[in-house]
């Protein structure tokens, strides 16, 4: 029976969420997945090149950002949280540039593996009068090798027994194969770890026994198209919620709706409808970072599953009215909370 939570919340809700949101600070967060440096070059747009049609972006200003498995850390260092990324840079100019924004934003960086033969992933968004322009990648998306593999377990291993949760972050760069998440997913179940997971469409099938994935609603549809026989496309949302369930045996799935909010389906059998929380929408880049971050840090401070993914639902409601890849702070979710 679905469920559809209220738009408005009660005050001893609020009283509750507030409790949670005061333990961040406590919260230790292990983070596994690819690292991608978001570059943003702003302008304006006065007139058409006269050589094709398109716009000429007068260069304002330009500016970097932590990107993929990174924004996700981002976030939990300005909800308070202790976070303990891990992933993959190529000793280049993007690489260095990574590192000194890691660093500026006071994200652990002990986590970090060079290799020489692989550059480090970079988005590059052209923006101008609040619109992306276009964006274009510079990367190389192949499995990294069993030298960077075994360097990152050997860092989660040193971090996994101190974390409270670990979130995999797949962004589909090359990081998340099934030699890593066997590995760490195994000894986070042996350690009675929460296990929350941002997956990538075609490696749905990776993930069995995880606590709890959040992917989109295209990423939850294509999924279960691949993993259930005779899938349409056509399924009822429910459906498609517990049948992932079932398949990848796994707690819960907190499915992101964009407009319509957020789904949470969970092994019980319940599952609740969260009405967005959005005032208005600029941008859309690293909410599902956002999600993943507060529903982690949320668990790790205590939450049940509703409660998590209602934080996580307040924060998404922030970030999307923010232009660029972006990040939520305590100050914001404090709002957020009491206008709820």
């Amino acid at each position: 029976m679905v469920k559809k939570t209220p738009h408005w919340l009660k005050p001893e809700q609020k009283k509750r969420l507030f409790e949670l949101t005061r333990k961040f600070k406590q919260a230790r967060i292990l983070v596994v997945g690819d690292f991608i440096l978001d570059h943003f070059v702003w302008g304006t747009v006065e007139r058409i090149s006269p050589e094709a049609p398109v716009p000429v972006v007068n260069v304002k200003r330009e500016s970097y950002m932590p990107g993929g498995s990174l924004n996700v850390a981002h976030n939990i260092r300005t909800l308070g949280g202790t976070v303990y990324p891990s992933g993959v840079v190529g000793r280049d100019i993007a690489g260095r540039m990574l590192l000194k924004t890691m660093r500026q934003q006071g994200i652990d960086t002990g986590g970090i593996i060079y290799d020489r033969k692989r550059p480090t992933s970079l988005k590059t968004r052209v923006i101008a009068h609040s619109q992306q322009v276009v964006r274009f990648d510079r990367e190389k998306t192949e499995p990294i090798s069993r030298e960077d593999t075994r360097a990152l377990l050997a860092f989660y291993g040193k971090k996994i027994k101190s974390a409270d949760v670990l979130i995999i972050e797949d962004y589909g760069k090359g990081v998340i194969q099934t030699e890593l998440v066997h590995a760490v997913v195994t000894t986070a179940r042996r350690l009675k770890k929460p296990i929350l997971v941002d997956p990538k469409e075609h490696h749905f099938d990776y993930y069995r026994g995880v606590t709890s994935l959040t992917p989109n609603r295209k990423e939850a549809y294509g999924a279960y198209r691949q993993l259930v026989a005779g899938a349409t496309g056509r399924e009822s949302l429910e459906t498609v919620g517990f049948g992932l369930l079932k398949k990848l045996q796994s707690e819960s799935m907190l499915i992101t709706l964009g407009e319509d909010g957020m789904a949470l389906f969970q092994k019980n059998g319940k599952v609740n409808v969260i009405p967005t929380a959005a005032q208005e929408v600029f941008d859309v880049s690293g909410a599902g970072d956002t999600v993943i971050a507060t529903f982690a840090l949320a668990l790790a401070a205590g939450a049940k599953l509703l409660e998590a993914a209602l934080i996580a639902n307040l924060a998404a409601g922030i970030v999307v009215g923010k232009l660029g890849t972006a990040s939520v702070n305590s100050e914001e979710l404090a709002a957020a909370i009491r206008s709820a």
